[in-house]
């Protein structure tokens, strides 16, 4: 593993921390924290995607369980038709995907 990936992969643990963290947020009953936390999250999975396509393929190779081309591709949604992107769908990324991949990645942090 090259020391960038090393650094995308903390990058990575580090933004799905903070979409975890600021998830709580979404149902909040103000309507500004629930928007600013769900602008918060889109930030984070646009840092997500760009550090993935960024990793090498050994990284990458070494878990066909984890959908690479799909966060690649969501970055891109998020940047290029924000307006698209519902809030239910965000929701599920980080709740549903984004716990492999962090499971995925960890395995490569050296204790």
């Amino acid at each position: 593993m090259t020391r960038g990936d090393s650094e995308r992969i903390a990058h990575i643990i580090e933004a799905v921390n903070r979409c975890r963290q600021y998830a709580d947020a979404l149902t909040e009953a103000d309507p500004v924290i629930a928007m600013m936390a769900e602008d918060a999250i889109q930030r984070n999975l646009q840092i997500i995607g760009e550090a993935v396509r960024h990793l090498s393929p050994g990284v990458t190779a070494a878990h066909p369980e984890i959908p690479w081309a799909q966060i690649r591709g969501f970055r891109n949604i998020l940047v290029h038709q924000h307006f698209g992107v519902d809030s239910a769908t965000v929701r599920d990324v980080v709740e549903t995907h984004l716990p492999p991949l962090r499971l995925a990645l960890e395995r490569h942090i050296d204790p």
